[in-house]
């Protein structure tokens, strides 16, 4: 596919498809979908990169959007390309100090905002000592301050329209080349500051070509769903790739509405984290509990079939025999596809997942089921994927094959090393960072902990992550927190046990799962703090976590357990704005209950 500059993309795609639909997107999830064509979508980039021009922007200024998904976002990015300016991605949950830091230390002085609650923030930065200087707001509803300069996406946009400076634009595309940086963003921060993390076009423009060259069968008639943030540079560049093939996005505003978004738009496509599939095992492990022993055992044996048919024979490019092809047609018709109609993915080709663990059973079972899981690796360091499941030949348990023309090899103390076109410049203005990510010949860190098999990485934990118990032995906490958060009874938790003889963990439970337990089994409770101290729930729980963990090394098995009524959150500090654990944070926060745990 021939390989056109970003800055250029929309303008090339609407001469392609002009009329058929690019973007669709929502006020409300009760709203009707808005939906721009190619010409709408190219029109749009063109009035607003005009109007940023008239504002001043200059080539590789850098420019933040701190916004929930929405179609804007991808209308402003692709006209900062078209100046030649550098987008700077901001998670919309992100606090005051989270947003002053990236904004002072990318030097912005221009901002896009979502709603109100990112305009507040932005706007208390920009009537204080920040460099911030302007403000621009996609939502109408927002209520601009008096005493900072803020302006209405609509506004901004309809003075470009008028504007008489398209042909500076266009020089600016014409001027455009791969070495031009495209985006800084920043890391999400388990320890300390976020690093921004510098993106050129090359590193974008190699992605979509290894991309297209391992996914194939995409191709413009698929409909994908934005469903994470689009500062998590898996989803952002899913996006950039489906808008490279000419695929219509769905814009889902927030994640809590991806239910119902996924059942109203049924896509081809949708990227997600494997929390997002452990939830969804979880509630089809919860309606199973509830059948009869002749009926679950009918699934059992459909569920079996279906191994056979997309593991055993399709995943190794076998053709299955006419009598497993019978079978399989009637689980599908009876049982698999009332799974899929029920939560809107029965036209599913593909669903990329990434960004943490994902225990195999759980793709194994998704797989048996005919969901087209697509399991993957990558940073974004690495312009995302470093791995991942092709259409046929990939292995459970490891995270995929690697990329084409992508080098990977594995460092003495079990680090993967990276190398590649993908690979980012570097961290912004964080020379100390930047030494420390690289090795002396050029080898990419990636702080994770895995071995290659063929052409294959398996994947144990971020070497961070890894702790040592006092016994000696290393325990990757994700695995087993991973295994864990498939049960319906438990919402979170963090594995603990380093330097310690044995491993515990603080569990975050389900309260209203233990609830309709605790009144179904007559254990009785005037509080929540009652129902968690419970020792019938300590023991419940208890024998499900040793349950669920079979099969894992003695050493590995979680030996004591303390029940935890708050969850962790980004607004509490506990977790990343990726929904990693700050695992010094939770430390420090439960130290006490930590030690007693480990008490006589």
């Amino acid at each position: 596919m021939e390989q056109i500059h970003f800055g250029s993309l929309i303008s090339h795609q609407a001469r392609i498809y002009g009329d058929k639909i690019a973007l669709c997107s929502r006020k409300t999830i009760d709203s009707q979908w808005r939906e721009r064509s190619w010409n709408e979508f190219s029109d749009e980039v063109d009035s607003m990169a005009a109007g940023l021009l008239a504002l001043g922007i200059k080539e590789q200024d850098r420019v933040a959007q701190f916004s929930q998904n929405m179609a804007e976002n991808l209308i402003v990015d692709y006209a900062l390309f078209s100046n030649r300016a550098i987008v700077v991605p901001i998670y919309p949950t992100s606090t005051l100090e989270q947003v002053n830091f990236i904004v002072n230390d990318a030097g912005v002085e221009l901002i896009f905002v979502g709603e109100q609650c990112q305009y507040d923030i932005a706007a208390e930065l920009a009537a204080g000592v920040s460099g911030l200087k302007k403000i621009i707001v996609f939502s109408p509803d927002v209520v601009l301050r008096q005493d900072v300069d803020s302006l209405y996406y609509t506004d901004l946009l309809e003075s470009g329209r008028k504007l008489q400076n398209k042909e500076t634009v266009e020089q600016r595309r014409k001027l455009a080349v791969e070495d031009d940086l495209a985006c800084i963003l920043y890391t999400s921060g388990t320890t300390g500051n976020p690093k921004g993390v510098m993106l050129p076009h090359s590193c974008m423009n190699e992605a979509m070509r290894i991309h297209v060259h391992r996914f194939t069968k995409m191709n413009c008639d698929d409909v994908s769903i934005a469903f994470l943030p689009l500062t998590h540079v898996l989803e952002r560049t899913w996006c950039y790739l489906c808008l490279f093939v000419g695929i219509k996005i769905y814009v889902n505003l927030r994640p809590t509405e991806i239910q119902q978004t996924i059942k109203d738009v049924r896509p081809t496509l949708m990227t997600a984290v494997p929390r997002f599939w452990e939830k969804v095992y979880a509630g089809i492990q919860e309606n199973l509990a509830t059948y009869s022993p002749a009926k679950l055992n009918m699934v059992n044996k459909a569920i079996r079939i279906g191994k056979i048919y997309n593991l055993d024979y399709l995943r190794n490019n076998k053709k299955p025999g006419f009598m497993l092809r019978i079978k399989y047609k009637l689980s599908d018709r009876f049982i698999f596809s009332k799974v899929k109609n029920t939560l809107g993915i029965e036209n599913g080709q593909m669903f990329p997942t990434a960004g943490a663990k994902l225990s195999d059973y759980i793709a194994e079972f998704f797989i048996s089921l005919g969901i087209p899981i697509v399991y993957g690796y990558g940073l974004t360091e690495s312009t995302a994927t470093i791995t991942c499941y092709e259409y046929t030949g990939y292995e459970i348990g490891t995270v995929g094959s690697v990329m084409p023309d992508i080098q990977v090899k594995i460092d003495t103390n079990s680090e993967i090393l990276v190398k590649g076109k993908t690979i980012f410049r570097g961290y912004y203005n964080n020379p100390e960072a930047n030494k420390a990510a690289f090795t002396d010949d050029g080898w990419f860190r990636t702080g994770d902990a895995g071995f290659l098999k063929d052409d294959k990485i398996v994947l144990t934990d971020r070497i961070k992550d890894l702790f040592k118990t006092s016994n000696g032995k290393y325990i990757a906490p994700q695995e087993i927190e991973s295994r864990l958060g498939t049960d319906k009874y438990i919402e979170q938790v963090a594995v603990i046990g380093d330097q310690h003889n044995f491993v515990t963990a603080l569990v975050v439970p389900s309260l209203k799962a233990l609830v309709e337990y605790a009144n179904q089994h007559d254990i009785s409770f005037g509080n929540e703090a009652e129902l968690l101290s419970a020792e019938e729930i300590y023991a419940f729980l208890m024998d499900r976590i040793v349950k669920l963990q079979q099969g894992m090394a003695n050493y590995e098995i979680i030996k004591k357990i303390a029940l935890i009524g708050e969850s962790f959150s980004i607004e509490n500090g506990q977790l990343t704005n990726t929904l990693k654990l700050k695992r010094s944070v939770i430390a420090q926060k439960y130290s006490a209950v930590i030690e007693k745990m480990y008490s006589k």
